[in-house]
């Protein structure tokens, strides 16, 4: 292997030659150049190591898998593997590993997750070697009270997912906290099975603390069976690079088609994205979710999208809200005064009931009120508030 290096950029060029004629694999390993510049982090070198032999055709054949609730004490390597490196990075550790024949790289992260890849000299011994570092590496099942959802952001090298479980009750047990129409709608929304889909947008809006990520969460779990459900925390970032929304949206599909599952992104306060000046404001970003729900972007691709927004409906842009576009628009208010008291009653025994105004209270209200904090006070601009994320 030789190296050189270029002023100014900082290349950094790994150069694997070709075997020679008096080599028995002559002619079956093509000469590699791997490029590194300053900006690689050690992980990054490691990537790029683990792939060498496979890019030179040493070893030709290649099997990975990507793991969730990975056991901290599982080494993700074989018992026999040679340790070659191992870099450390906050929240990430990689390390580069061989055999007899095969290369393994291993990242994990502190939330859990991993991802390992093996390259081999045959399909059979790839196969055989993964097995061996994914047996027995990752936890039970969580507990029925739990949900796995995905979270993506745009990072420094680009979208990342990561998944965890969050809790997440049953629709039957938190029912009571929506009025009754709420509460009907919120039920055909629940049964929905992946035959029922008609439109690709499902849009909460209402006051702020009314419940509209409980719901989804809710949402969620009953889904769980036929949909993935993702949630992007920087949906201006998703709508404002392509790269990123093809990423999200479109992705790979790995299952077999009876199996593969339908994907819920959630996007949460959207305001900017889909009030009614929204093309002016946020540019290409209006069209690019319009695109996402029946456009040629959605086309054959499983996809719904949820928003939550606090903006009164008559504000929303008329293309989000158009017919045969909502698989449903469920406005998410406050629950009446007889409503609040009731669910105070309930949910609270022996706390004194208030006396409710006659708009009555949001969800985030009565849950304060029942864990013994005190009543925010009513503001004229409560729409402009952020929320409890209730």
């Amino acid at each position: 292997m030789t190296v050189s290096r270029k002023e100014p950029q900082e290349i950094l060029h790994l150069v694997e030659p070709r075997e020679t004629d008096d080599d028995p694999g002559a002619g079956l390993t093509l000469p590699v150049i791997l490029n590194l510049n300053d900006a690689n982090s050690p992980a990054d070198v490691m990537d790029v190591l683990s792939l060498r032999r496979f890019a030179s055709g040493e070893q030709p054949w290649s099997r990975s898998a990507r793991l969730d609730h990975v056991k901290p004490s599982a080494p993700l390597r074989p018992d026999d593997a040679r340790v070659l490196r191992v870099a450390r990075e906050e929240g990430k550790e990689s390390t580069l590993a061989e055999g007899d024949g095969w290369t393994v790289l291993t990242n994990r992260w502190k939330h859990g997750s991993a991802y390992v890849a093996v390259s081999a000299v045959t399909d059979e011994l790839a196969e055989s070697v993964l097995a061996e570092c994914v047996r027995d590496a990752t936890e039970p099942p969580k507990t029925s009270e739990n949900v796995e959802m995905g979270f993506w952001h745009l990072g420094s090298r680009g979208p990342v997912r990561t998944e965890r479980a969050i809790s997440a009750d049953p629709w039957e047990t938190i029912r009571g906290n929506y009025t009754a129409r709420v509460a009907e709608a919120f039920d055909e929304v629940m049964k929905m099975t992946r035959d029922d889909v008609s439109g690709r947008l499902l849009l909460l809006h209402g006051p702020p603390g009314t419940g509209k990520t409980t719901a989804l969460r809710a949402l969620a779990r009953a889904w769980g069976k036929w949909c993935v459900a993702d949630c992007v925390l920087d949906p201006e970032a998703l709508f404002g690079a392509t790269s990123y929304l093809m990423e999200v949206a479109v992705g790979e599909d790995d299952d077999e088609e009876e199996n593969r599952r339908w994907r819920l992104l959630i996007l949460e306060d959207c305001d900017e994205l889909i009030r009614g000046e929204a093309k002016q404001s946020t540019g290409q970003g209006l069209s690019r979710l319009l695109n996402l729900t029946d456009g040629m972007l959605g086309q054959g691709r499983d996809v719904l999208v949820a928003i939550t927004t606090n903006e009164d409906l008559a504000r929303l842009h008329p293309a989000v809200v158009r017919p045969g576009r909502c698989l449903a628009q469920i406005e998410v208010g406050r629950l009446s005064r007889a409503e609040s008291q009731a669910w105070l009653a309930a949910s609270a025994p022996g706390v004194e009931v208030p006396a409710f105004g006659p708009e009555g209270a949001t969800l985030a209200d009565l849950v304060a009120l029942r864990n013994g904090e005190k009543r925010a006070e009513r503001r004229d601009d409560a729409s402009e508030a952020t929320g409890f994320y209730l």
